[in-house]
Parts: structure tokens; sequence; C-alpha cells
């Protein structure tokens, strides 16, 4: 039978510990040593805390999608050429990934019960602007 070496020592890792906790036909590649998954949890755990730190000398009014969408919103209900010269709705994407990003950092769609993309704040808040600005178009 051809096995990866990698594969091999982990079988015979596995089969002189007991063979504990592996099923087979299940994927050991993805399996770490105790001492890696700490390492991994640890720098994980930093990487969650700096992305915390990232906006909290900004001010509130241009950290929060909903907030800075509002903003596009009454722009261009009040001044709809110089919006629309502006190609707004090409820029914006630009402008929300940052903030999108580090909102989905903590998010893992593989885990048991993974908050759908749907469900999330900024979601719901591009998907009201997109409806209002639906709306303000048909009128």
């Amino acid at each position: 039978e051809f096995l990866p070496k990698h594969r091999a020592r982990r079988r015979q890792a596995r089969e002189g510990a007991g063979g504990a906790g592996h099923h087979e036909g299940a994927s050991s590649d993805e399996e770490l040593p105790p001492t890696e998954l700490g390492e991994f949890q640890k720098s994980k755990d930093n990487v969650l805390e700096d992305s915390r730190k990232v906006f909290e000398d900004v001010h509130a009014d241009f950290c929060d999608i909903r907030k800075i969408l509002l903003k596009f919103q009454e722009w261009k209900e009040k001044f709809p050429d110089s919006y629309c010269d502006a190609y707004i709705s090409f820029c914006l994407p630009k402008l929300l990934n940052p903030l999108i990003r580090v909102q989905l950092i903590s998010w893992n769609p593989l885990e048991q019960n993974p908050t759908e993309l749907e469900e999330m704040p900024w979601f719901r808040a591009i998907e009201e602007f997109s409806d209002a600005e639906n709306v303000s178009e048909s009128k």
C-alpha cells in the first residue's frame, strides 16, 4: 500500500499510541500535535486581540459600516449629481473592505454552527443600503 512518508509516520505513531481519536478513512493531514495546537491557538488569540485594536483610535462614525453607508445615503439624497459623478457604487467595496475583513477574522465557516454571512450586521447594513438605493433609483 502506498502512503506518503508523513502519513505513514503519523499512522505508526497512532498505532504505537493506541490509535485513539482517529477513524480509519478520515484525513490525518490536519491533525496537529498538542504543542503545535497550543502554539496555533496562542497565535490565533494574538491576532484576534490585535484585530480589536485596529480601529480603536478611529471616530465612531467612520468605523461602523452602517454609519458610513448612512452618510453616503445622505450624500446621494442631497447631491445626487455629485454622488453619481463620483462613481460611489464602484468605490464602496474598496472602502468597506478593511472594515469587513476585520469582522471576518474570527469567522470560521467550518465550525459546528457557523454564523451565516447573511446574518452578520455588516451584511445586513449593506443589504439595506442596496435596497434603499434600488428604491430611490426606481423613483
